[in-house]
């Protein structure tokens, strides 16, 4: 649990004075802070709109000039007129109205009857047909025609401004309108120190900046949030609200617009960020300058009266803590004659009493961790006597146990199918059962001194499966139960013998806890993992034993359980398994409906490794390990007679002796040299299997070599685990020896 973080008293007073005297200063300079943002943001907004509407007012009666000017020309009737006069009116606009640089005149008919130009020869009486144009049409049914913005030579930006007369013969007249003079309206227009106006047509594109190289360039501004914001309708037509924006140069700026009515253009009012709210900054900087003041006096008055009420309580913490950290002759001395002397003397009191019964305690604690010393050396003492016992258990029984296994092998191979082979698959039998009681000590044994190391790969599930249901349907069958797998095509990424251990187990554990019925084990993909599930009908198992069952030599007091064999290691090995290769097992268990054991693998990402078929492994390494020079080294008669006979029979040609003596003078017999060296871990007189490997090895090469232990004792496991040989722990199965034997060969 975490500590609290404590404050000092003097930190307390200090604090409440600050807050007593800041915050009045606080919540003023937080709400005037507040106000004059709200207020600067409004008077900023309506400066900017007012400008915006200013300036689209003067550009719309920059044009409406223009237009006023162009409407007096059009009112004559062309039947009534002189044509002459005609054209030195015509004359007479173009300089009056700089702007307008080409005017084209058409009758009611729409026939181009006079053309006068700043940049072109004068057309008169052309007669150019112009009745189907959009320009006359529109001035026609609506007296005047505002066309779009374009740019000659893609520079100059161009209005065309077509007026009808009013009298039914007048006509229409066609200007051009040079933009580029909206650009002394718009240079006129002062936003503050840094800030401008520009014009942007209904297709975004610019005819009016302050820097006109941009417009004679044709620049589109239709990017701009802000004018994106203004085409799609989004700010009030009349003008817009002011928004945060970026500019062409991809800086902070304030924007408002207003809409030049009779163009559909926009006129935007700019001001750089950092100078509209450079008003604001310099008051936050004054306020926040009075408030540090203000803070800084409250701090000299609060530590200046603090210091004054601290002082007794300093002293009183300064005795706890001399009392806390033993000195029980500590007495506080405090005279203010309020609370915190009365504390003092309740410390002074404490401090006598703790003084009078310590001593007594130093007694009781000497005591008591003298007790907890010893039965911590017993418990070491029992868990080193449990490794030895399992230790020595384990080598004397398997010695016997392994001879006992290759004498069996050898006569299933000799009787075959004949009347001996009942009795030879009783005495198999019998031996297996007692192996399998034995691999249970050796792999606690195992586990526990920390030589089993896993070896991840793909391995196949149906492959795995089969293998399980190989072995173990002779078992169901002579116990009377249904057993099923249910097996799928996928690979999971783990040890494959270790996983095969796990499940074997787990199928075991089955068999023994259902009296009748059946055992299933089933195979599912479940997203990224598979689930292997091994599911039983027995008794089931009850909540409050559910962890219990994993424990070592914890069995489940039941009568099915009790006329079951096995030490109660099963599961115990199953979890220890499981935690080595990061799997991950589940129990789900009803009791009297039986019991779900599941074991989550991950999904391999490449191919299964190859699996050969069950029953396969004894005939194709019988034939490959034929005429084998095979050299066994065991210091027990039994051992040697029966790995010969098995051998043997394998077709091998066997060599068998007791010691490295021994060894060498079989080989100066034998000249011809061997295939492949079996020698047990541990030989006679304490001479060590791998040294007498490693100096045959001086003699013979680099000949494969395996090695056959049943010791179980942790330092002798890593010992053996450490030589880099390939290592079998007795007793050795038939299909187990020649699997080994034949890789060795191979390699």
């Amino acid at each position: 649990m975490l500590r609290r973080v404590r404050v000092s008293l003097f930190r307390k007073y200090v604090a409440l004075f600050l807050a007593v005297v800041c915050l009045a200063l606080l919540i003023s300079g937080t709400f005037g802070i507040w106000f004059s943002y709200r207020e600067h943001r409004a008077a900023l907004a309506r400066i900017q709109r007012e400008q915006a509407i200013a300036a689209a007012a003067k550009i719309g009666q920059f044009i409406k000039e223009i237009e006023a000017q162009l409407g007096w020309i059009t009112q004559s009737p062309w039947s009534a007129g002189d044509l002459k006069q005609r054209i030195r009116d015509a004359r007479r606009l173009l300089r009056q109205v700089p702007a307008i640089t080409d005017l084209a005149e058409l009758d009611s008919a729409g026939r181009e009857r006079l053309r006068v130009s700043r940049v072109a020869i004068n057309v008169i009486g052309s007669q150019k047909d112009y009745s189907q144009d959009v320009r006359f049409l529109e001035a026609s049914a609506r007296k005047v025609y505002y066309g779009p913005v374009n740019f000659r030579r893609e520079t100059e930006p161009y209005l065309t401004l077509a007026l009808a007369g009013t009298q039914r013969d007048a006509g229409v007249s066609i200007a051009d309108v040079n933009l580029k003079l909206i650009w002394d309206v718009v240079s006129q227009i002062k936003v503050g120190e840094g800030g401008y106006a520009y014009v942007v047509d209904a297709e975004g594109r610019l005819i009016a900046h302050p820097d006109i190289s941009l417009v004679l360039r044709n620049t589109d501004l239709s990017q701009l949030s802000q004018v994106q914001a203004a085409r799609a309708g989004q700010l009030a037509d009349s003008f817009a609200q002011v928004q945060v924006a970026r500019d062409l140069h991809q800086r902070e700026v304030l924007s408002a617009s207003a809409l030049i009515a009779p163009l559909g253009w926009r006129v935007f009012v700019e001001l750089p960020l950092d100078e509209a709210y450079a008003p604001l900054y310099a008051q936050l900087k004054r306020e926040g300058a009075l408030l540090l003041a203000g803070l800084a006096l409250a701090s000299l008055a609060g530590l200046f009266l603090a210091g004054k009420m601290v002082g007794p309580i300093r002293a009183l913490r300064a005795g706890a803590e001399r009392i806390g950290r033993g000195d029980l002759g500590q007495r506080i001395s405090i005279r203010t004659g309020d609370e915190l002397e009365a504390l003092a003397e309740q410390f002074n009191d404490m401090a006598s009493r703790l003084q009078e019964s310590y001593a007594d305690l130093e007694s009781k604690v000497e005591n008591r961790t003298v007790e907890l010393e010893q039965k911590s050396r017993q418990l070491e003492l029992a868990s080193q006597q449990k490794s030895r016992f399992l230790a020595a258990a384990s080598h004397d029984l398997r010695q016997p146990l392994h001879a006992l296994a290759l004498y069996t092998e050898a006569l299933k191979l000799q009787a075959g199918s004949g009347a001996g082979h009942e009795v030879v698959a009783h005495i198999d039998n019998a031996v297996a059962a007692l192996s399998a009681l034995v691999e249970s000590f050796l792999d606690i044994s195992r586990l526990d001194a920390g030589v089993v190391q896993p070896a991840p790969q793909p391995v196949a599930v149906r492959a795995l499966l089969e293998r399980i249901e190989t072995g173990y349907r002779a078992q169901a069958r002579d116990k009377g139960l249904g057993f099923r797998v249910e097996a799928i095509d996928a690979t999971v990424h783990t040890d494959p013998l270790l996983l095969e251990r796990v499940l074997r187990n787990l199928v075991d554990n089955a068999f023994k806890y259902t009296p009748a019925g059946s055992v299933t084990v089933r195979a599912k993909v479940e997203g990224s993992v598979v689930r292997l599930a091994v599911l039983d009908t027995g008794a089931g198992i009850p909540e409050a034993e559910r962890e219990r069952i994993f424990e070592e030599f914890y069995q489940i007091g039941n009568p099915e359980r009790d006329r079951a064999r096995g030490l109660g290691l099963g599961l115990a090995i199953v979890r220890r398994l499981a935690q080595l290769l990061g799997l991950n097992v589940e129990l789900d268990s009803e009791p009297g409906r039986g019991s779900i054991f599941s074991v989550i693998a991950p999904l391999a990402t490449g191919g299964p490794a190859a699996m050969p078929p069950a029953g396969s492994v004894a005939t194709t390494s019988s034939r490959a390990l034929a005429g084998a020079r095979i050299l066994v080294i065991d210091d027990e008669p039994e051992v040697r007679g029966g790995m010969t006979m098995l051998l043997e029979h394998l077709g091998c040609r066997v060599s068998a002796c007791g010691d490295y003596a021994e060894a060498e003078q079989l080989l100066e017999r034998q000249p011809s040299g061997v295939d492949l060296i079996i020698a047990d871990f541990r030989l006679r007189n304490n001479e060590s299997g791998i040294d007498a490997v490693r100096r045959l090895r001086l003699r013979l090469g680099d000949v494969p070599v395996l090695l056959l232990t049943g010791d179980t004792a942790p330092e002798r496991l890593k010992e053996a685990q450490s030589s880099g040989l390939s290592l079998l722990h007795k007793p050795v199965s038939r299909d187990r020896l020649t699997r080994t034997m034949l890789a060795a060969l191979q390699r």
